[in-house]
């Protein structure tokens, strides 16, 4: 008889649990690396390249949420004052996530998307980080767009598999490729690992600047 192996539920949610695990991890030390971006002034932009922010449609909400979980620590802090090990935990898990917010603000100004002798590279927030070179790009176009909230991240229709990078439902910048190409997305599943596409939106704050670099590098460039 030939020894058979079989993956058995328990190991298959480990195997979950540990992806989570790296996956937070990850995200934690890019925190705390973009914190140190800010205070260094360094952006992750590659020697002679131009970044090009995208964090307009929500540095308001991030904002509010900072100021609210600023305020929030020393109100917490003056309710449950009398019970020690409650106060600590409260204290510690409220600076946290204060970091949190602040380091993920740091990361949306520190990332900027990027256009280089390179290509470009596409980037949100503290995981996303796409390298698409000059010759994987067939074209860029202004294009705005705003879609309905919970849209999917990548849509196919016909031939083509567009990836979407959007912030607040909006884009307004598309990235024709010459065809297939695979990229690395965040997170696993449906929408993330590798995934083949064939083209990509995403949203720039400075469109028309955004443009003006492309120029630089690639024609023709459609309006």
């Amino acid at each position: 008889m030939s020894a058979t192996t079989t993956i058995t539920p328990e190991a298959s949610v480990w195997v979950r649990l540990g992806r989570v695990a790296k996956r937070a991890l990850a995200m934690e030390l890019a925190v705390y690396a973009s914190i140190g971006r800010f205070v260094a002034r360094r952006p992750a932009v590659p020697r002679g390249a131009v970044g090009f922010g995208y964090h307009r449609p929500v540095l308001t909400i991030l904002m509010i949420f900072i100021v609210l979980s600023a305020v929030e620590i020393p109100i917490f802090d003056l309710i449950v004052h009398r019970w020690p090990a409650v106060r600590i935990t409260l204290l510690v898990l409220g600076i946290w996530g204060l970091t949190w917010m602040f380091g993920l603000l740091c990361a949306y100004l520190m990332r900027p998307h990027t256009v280089g002798p390179d290509g470009i590279r596409v980037r949100a927030g503290l995981e996303t980080d796409l390298a698409l070179s000059w010759d994987d790009i067939a074209s860029v176009s202004r294009r705005p767009q705003v879609d309905e909230p919970k849209s999917p991240k990548i849509v196919e229709q016909d031939a083509s598999r567009t990836l979407f990078v959007r912030m607040n439902n909006e884009t307004d910048i598309e990235i024709e490729l010459e065809g297939p190409t695979d990229v690395r997305l965040p997170g696993h599943g449906a929408a993330g690992g590798v995934q083949e596409i064939t083209a990509v939106r995403i949203w720039v704050d400075d469109p028309a600047a955004f443009m003006d670099e492309v120029r630089r590098h690639l024609a023709p460039v459609r309006e």
